[in-house]
C-alpha cells in the first residue's frame, strides 16, 4: 500500500527554509546598518577619520555577501510560492517587498555613508597640501625681503629696483586671493570635523603672517617709490633745464646771425628779452643744485659724481651764454641811435598813408548798401550818395600827390624803404579802385533809374493788345461759364488800367528829376509819350467799363440755378473738411469711440445730402454748363462717401485693437493686485503652523510668472498697435503702462523670491531666466550637500569697485537699448501678414537680417556678463540675459515658422528644372531611409547594454571616487 504524505508536510519544509534565509537576511542587514551607524561620522581627529573610512570600505566589500543573501531570499520564496495557496502567496509576496526596502536602503546607506566620510578626507587632504605650500611661500618671502636697499647707479637703475619691489608686492596681494580660499576651507572643515588643527586661532596666525609679509613688502615699495620720484624729478628738471639752454642758445645765434636783416630796436629787444631768460636760469640752476643734494644722499658714490660733473658743466655753459649776450648788446645800441631820424619821418608818412586808406574804406564802405533798393525812393537816394562820393573822390587828388612828394625825400636815406614804398603804392592802387568802382556803380545806377521811369510805358504798350483782344472775345458771349470767367478778366483788366493811371500822374510830376538823369531834351520827348499813352487808357477803359455791365447783367440770368447750387456745394465742402479733420489719430479709447459717433452723424448728413442733390435734379434743363456742375459734384459725393466708409473702417479696427490692449493688461493688472495682497498677508504672519502650505503656494506662484511674462510680451505685441493708431500722447500713456506692467512684475517677482528665501533659510532660490529653481540643502536623510563652488573675491579699493559700477551701467544701457530697437522691428515684422509670394519673401529676408544681427548682440552682452562677474551679481543683468533668451527664441520660432516651401512659387508657376543627377540622389537617400534608422537603433542598443552590467557594480556607484579630482581652484558645483 503506498505511502500518503498530506498537504502540509509538503509545505513545511520550504516554509521552515523561507523563514531562516529570510531571519538570516535581516539580521545581516541589521548588523550592517549598525555599524554604518557607529561609523557615520566626521567629527575628530584626521587618524579617526580615516580609520572610519577603512572601516566602511569594508562595509562596502561586504555588499557582495548581502547580495547573495537576498538572491537565498528570492529562491526560497520561488520554491515556495509553487506549492502554497492563493491566499498564502499573498503574505508571502508583503514579506518579500518589505526585505527587498530594507535592502535598497542598506545598499543606499552603504554609498552614501562611505562617500560621505571619503569626499571629507579628500577635501582635508588637498587643504593640507596647500596649506603647506601657503607657508613655503611665507618663508621664501621673509628672506626675500630681509636685506636692506642698496643703493643704485642711476635713475634706470632705481626704476628696475623699484619695478622687481612691485612684482613682490603683487605676488603679495595675489596671495591674498589664495588665503582667503584656504581660510574659508579651514572654516568649512572645523564645521565638519571639528578638529584643532583647523579651528579659528590657526586661521588667524595664518592670516597674521600674511599681513607681517604684505607691510614689509608695501613699506619697501613705498621707500623705493620716493627714491625713485625724486631722481625722477631731479632728472626731469636736469632735462628741462638743458633744453630751455640749447633754446636759448639757439636765439642768441639766430639773433646775432640776422642783426644785419632786422632793424637794431627789434634785435636789442630780443637781447634783452634772452639777458632776462639768462638771468632767471642762474635761480634754476641753484634750486637744481639744492635738489641734487637729497638725490645723491640716496646714489651710490659714482652716480653722486657723474651728477656734480653734469652740474659744474651746466654751470660754464650758462656763463659763456650770458657774455656772449653783452657784448651783441653793447653793438646793437650804437646801430639804433643812426635809425632815429629814419624812423621819425617813415612813421609821419604812415600816419598820413593809414589816415588815407581808412577814408577809403570810409567811403567804400559807404558805398555798399548792403541789401538791393525795393522801392523807387530807395533807388533815387542811392543814386544820389554815389554822386555825393564821386564829388568827395575828386577833393582828395591833392592828397595823393603829397604822398608821391614825401615817399621820394626818403629815398635819400640807406635804410631799405620797399615796404614803405609798397604802402603808398597799395594806397594809390585803393584810390583808383574806388574811383573807378564809384564811377561804375553811379553808372549802373543811374540806367536803372532809367530803365524803371521807362518801364509803365513799355507795360502799357504790352497791355494794350490784350485789352483790345479781351474786347473783341466778349463781344458775343453768351455762355455762362464763359461770362463769369470773362468779367473777372475785364476786371482785372480795368485795375491794371488804374494802375497805369497812377503811374503817368507820378511821371508827369517828377519833371526836374527826370531832367536830372534824362538830360532836357530826353525828358521832354518822355514826357509826350506819357501824354499820349495817357490819352489811349483813357478810350480802353471806357470800352472795357461798357463791356463789364453787358456781362454782369447776362449774370443775373443764372441766379436761381447758382442759388441752390451753392449752398449744396458748401454743404459738401463743410463734410469733406470735417472728414478730413477726423483723420488726426486719437488719444485714447474714448476718443475714438467718439470720433467713431462722430463719422456716423456724417453719414447721416451724406443721407441727407443725396436727397437735396436729387431735388437739385429738376432744375438742370438742357443746359450744358448746369449738367457739367451737377456731374462734377456726383464725382465728389460718391468720392467723399468711400472716403467715410473707409475711414469707419479703420477706426473699428482701431477700437477692437485698443479694446484688446485693455482686456490684456487689465488681466495682468488684477492677477498682481491680486498676488501683491496674498504676499503682503504672508508678510505679516509668523508661525510654523501653515508653512508648508504657503511654501507650496509660493513655489506655484514663482511657476505662474512665466505665463505671466508671456502673457505681458503679447500685451506689448497689441500695444504696438495701439501706438501705430495713436497720438504721441496716447503712444507715451500706452508706453508708460506697459513700463509699470513689467516693474511691478519685477517687483512681484523679487518680493516672491525674497519671502521664499526667508521661509527656507537653507535653499537658494535663483532666477535663471525662464523659470525660477528651488535649491534645497537636504537631498535625502543622512546625507547632506555642500558646494565646493567658493566664489574667489577680490580685495579691490572703492574707486576701481565705483568704476567698474559705472562701466556696467552704461554697458547695460547700451545693450537695452540695442535690445529694446531689435525687439521693436521683429515686433513690426511679426504683425504684419503676408497675402502674396512677394510679401513671405520679403518677411523672410528681414528676418534673416534680424538673424544676422544676433552675433553682434550676443558679443555686447558677453561683454556685460565678463564685467558683472569682476563687479559683483545683479538682478539687472539676470533680467537682461532673460529678455535676451526671449528674443532669441521669438525669433528663431518666426525664423522656422516660414518653411522653405512658403517662399517658393506656387504651384502653378513652378517649373521643373533640368537635372537628373540630383534627382536620382534624392530617390537613392530616400529609399535608404530605413536601412540608416535601423543601424542607428542598433548603434543606440550596443551603448545601452554595459549600462546594464554597470549598475550591479558599488564601485561605479559611487561617482565620488569615479570622477572626483578635487582642488582648491575647483569652481563647479559639488559632485553627487
Amino acid at each position: 500500500m503506498p505511502l500518503l504524505v498530506s498537504p502540509n508536510a509538503m509545505t513545511q519544509q520550504p516554509q521552515d527554509e523561507f523563514d531562516a534565509s529570510m531571519e538570516n537576511a535581516q539580521a545581516w542587514m541589521k548588523a550592517i546598518q549598525e555599524r554604518l551607524r557607529i561609523n557615520d561620522n566626521t567629527k575628530g581627529p584626521r587618524s579617526a577619520l580615516e580609520a572610519r573610512l577603512r572601516e566602511t570600505e569594508k562595509i562596502c566589500a561586504l555588499e557582495p555577501e548581502g547580495r547573495l543573501k537576498m538572491d537565498l531570499v528570492l529562491m526560497k520564496a520561488d520554491a515556495l510560492l509553487r506549492c502554497i495557496s492563493e491566499e498564502e502567496k499573498h503574505e508571502v509576496l508583503s514579506k518579500l517587498k518589505g526585505i527587498k526596502a530594507m535592502w535598497e536602503e542598506t545598499a543606499i546607506y552603504i554609498t552614501h555613508c562611505h562617500s560621505r566620510i571619503e569626499w571629507v578626507w579628500l577635501h582635508w587632504s588637498e587643504y593640507l597640501k596647500a596649506q603647506d605650500e601657503f607657508y613655503a611661500w611665507i618663508h621664501n618671502m621673509k628672506v626675500t625681503l630681509e636685506p636692506d636697499i642698496e643703493l643704485q647707479l642711476g635713475l634706470k637703475e632705481k626704476q628696475w629696483q623699484l619695478s622687481h619691489s612691485q612684482v613682490l608686492l603683487n605676488d603679495v596681494l595675489n596671495q591674498s586671493v589664495l588665503l582667503e580660499r584656504l581660510l574659508e576651507e579651514a572654516a568649512s572643515l572645523f564645521n565638519r570635523i571639528g578638529d584643532p588643527s583647523v579651528d579659528e586661532d590657526v586661521q588667524k596666525k595664518m592670516k597674521v603672517q600674511y599681513e607681517e609679509v604684505k607691510a614689509e613688502a608695501q613699506c619697501r615699495v613705498k621707500l623705493l617709490e620716493k627714491i625713485t620720484k625724486e631722481h625722477e624729478q631731479y632728472q626731469t628738471n636736469v632735462n628741462r633745464f638743458q633744453l630751455w639752454l640749447s633754446g636759448v642758445t639757439e636765439r642768441l645765434n639766430s639773433c646775432i646771425g640776422e642783426t644785419t636783416k632786422l632793424p637794431a630796436d627789434n634785435g636789442l629787444k630780443t637781447l634783452q628779452n634772452i639777458a632776462k631768460d639768462v638771468k632767471s636760469g642762474e635761480k634754476k640752476l641753484k634750486c637744481l643744485e639744492v635738489q641734487s643734494a637729497g638725490v645723491i644722499q640716496n646714489t651710490s658714490p659714482l652716480g653722486a659724481g657723474k651728477m656734480k660733473d653734469e652740474l659744474e658743466e651746466l654751470r660754464k655753459a650758462l656763463e659763456k651764454l650770458k657774455l656772449v649776450c653783452d657784448e651783441e648788446e653793447e653793438r646793437l645800441h650804437k646801430i639804433l641811435k643812426s635809425e632815429s631820424a629814419y624812423q621819425s619821418q617813415t612813421r609821419q608818412l604812415e600816419a598820413e598813408v593809414q589816415e588815407f586808406r581808412r577814408m577809403l574804406q570810409r567811403l567804400e564802405d559807404n558805398l555798399e548798401s548792403g541789401t538791393k533798393p525795393k522801392s523807387e525812393e530807395e533807388l533815387v537816394a542811392l543814386w544820389r550818395k554815389y554822386i555825393a562820393t564821386r564829388a568827395a573822390l575828386g577833393a582828395e587828388e591833392s592828397k595823393v600827390e603829397r604822398l608821391k612828394a614825401q615817399l621820394k625825400e626818403l629815398f635819400q636815406f640807406s635804410q631799405n624803404t620797399q615796404p614803405l614804398s609798397d604802402g603808398v603804392l597799395a594806397a594809390i592802387r585803393d584810390y583808383q579802385r574806388v574811383k573807378g568802382k564809384t564811377f561804375k556803380m553811379n553808372t549802373e545806377t543811374e540806367s536803372e533809374l532809367r530803365q524803371h521811369f521807362q518801364s509803365p510805358l513799355r507795360e502799357f504798350q504790352l497791355w494794350k493788345p490784350s485789352a483790345q483782344r479781351l474786347l473783341d472775345s466778349t463781344a458775343n458771349v453768351a455762355e455762362p461759364s464763359l461770362t463769369h470767367a470773362f468779367l473777372l478778366q475785364i476786371e482785372a483788366c480795368l485795375a491794371e488800367s488804374s494802375q497805369f493811371k497812377e503811374q503817368f500822374v507820378m511821371l508827369q510830376l517828377k519833371k526836374d528829376l527826370l531832367s536830372n538823369i534824362f538830360g532836357e531834351e530826353r525828358a521832354k520827348a518822355l514826357l509826350a509819350e506819357v501824354t499820349d499813352a495817357a490819352k489811349e487808357r483813357e478810350i480802353l477803359h471806357k470800352s472795357l467799363l461798357q463791356r463789364k455791365s453787358r456781362l454782369q447783367s447776362l449774370v443775373t440770368q443764372h441766379k436761381d440755378f447758382d442759388a441752390a447750387f451753392v449752398p449744396l456745394r458748401k454743404m459738401l465742402s463743410a463734410i469733406s473738411a470735417k472728414v478730413d479733420l477726423e483723420n488726426e489719430p486719437q488719444s485714447d479709447i474714448v476718443g475714438k469711440e467718439t470720433r467713431l459717433q462722430r463719422l456716423q452723424m456724417l453719414q447721416e448728413e451724406l443721407a441727407e445730402f443725396i436727397v437735396q442733390m436729387e431735388e437739385l435734379e429738376s432744375l438742370v434743363q438742357s443746359n450744358p454748363t448746369h449738367r457739367y456742375k451737377m456731374n462734377q459734384l456726383a464725382s465728389d459725393y460718391q468720392m467723399l462717401k468711400r472716403s467715410l466708409e473707409i475711414l469707419l473702417a479703420r477706426t473699428e479696427k482701431h477700437i477692437q485693437e485698443h479694446w484688446a490692449f485693455n482686456n490684456k493688461t487689465s488681466d495682468l493688472q488684477r492677477w498682481i493686485t491680486v498676488t501683491e495682497q496674498k504676499l503682503q498677508s504672508y508678510q505679516g504672519v509668523r508661525g510654523e503652523g501653515n508653512m508648508e502650505s504657503r511654501i507650496a503656494d509660493l513655489k506655484g506662484l514663482l511657476n505662474e510668472f512665466q505665463e505671466k511674462e508671456t502673457q505681458l510680451h503679447l500685451a506689448g505685441a497689441h500695444g504696438q498697435l495701439v501706438i501705430e493708431s495713436s497720438s504721441p500722447e496716447g503712444a507715451a500713456h500706452v508706453h508708460t503702462e506697459l513700463n509699470q506692467l513689467t516693474e511691478s512684475l519685477k517687483s512681484l517677482k523679487k518680493m516672491t523670491m525674497s519671502l521664499l528665501s526667508n521661509m527656507q533659510p537653507n535653499a537658494t532660490v535663483a532666477d535663471t531666466g525662464k523659470s525660477v529653481t528651488i535649491v534645497g540643502s537636504t537631498l535625502m536623510p543622512g546625507f547632506t550637500l555642500d558646494s565646493l563652488d567658493v566664489t574667489v573675491k577680490h580685495s579691490q579699493g572703492n574707486v576701481s569697485k565705483e568704476e567698474g559700477s559705472s562701466r556696467l551701467l552704461k554697458l547695460m544701457k547700451d545693450f537695452e537699448q540695442w535690445l529694446h530697437v531689435e525687439n521693436d522691428k521683429l515686433n513690426k515684422i511679426l504683425v504684419t501678414k503676408p497675402s502674396s509670394y512677394e510679401e513671405v519673401k520679403a518677411k523672410h529676408s528681414k528676418l534673416k537680417e534680424l538673424q544676422s544681427r544676433v552675433p553682434e548682440g550676443q558679443h555686447l552682452f558677453e561683454d556685460l556678463r565678463h564685467l558683472q562677474t569682476g563687479v559683483g551679481t545683479s538682478e539687472d543683468v539676470e533680467d537682461l540675459r532673460y529678455r535676451w533668451m526671449l528674443y532669441k527664441s521669438k525669433l528663431q520660432d518666426s525664423s522656422s515658422s516660414l518653411t522653405p516651401r512658403s517662399l517658393d512659387e506656387p504651384d502653378g508657376f513652378r517649373k521643373r528644372r533640368p537635372g537628373r543627377m540630383c534627382s536620382f540622389l534624392y530617390r537613392v537617400c530616400w529609399a535608404a531611409l530605413p536601412l540608416q534608422i535601423l543601424l542607428l537603433f542598433l548603434l543606440l542598443l550596443a551603448f545601452l547594454l554595459p549600462l546594464v552590467e554597470e549598475t550591479q557594480s558599488c564601485k561605479l556607484a559611487n561617482n565620488f571616487a569615479r570622477s572626483f579630482n578635487l582642488m582648491l581652484r575647483y569652481e563647479g558645483p559639488p559632485p553627487t
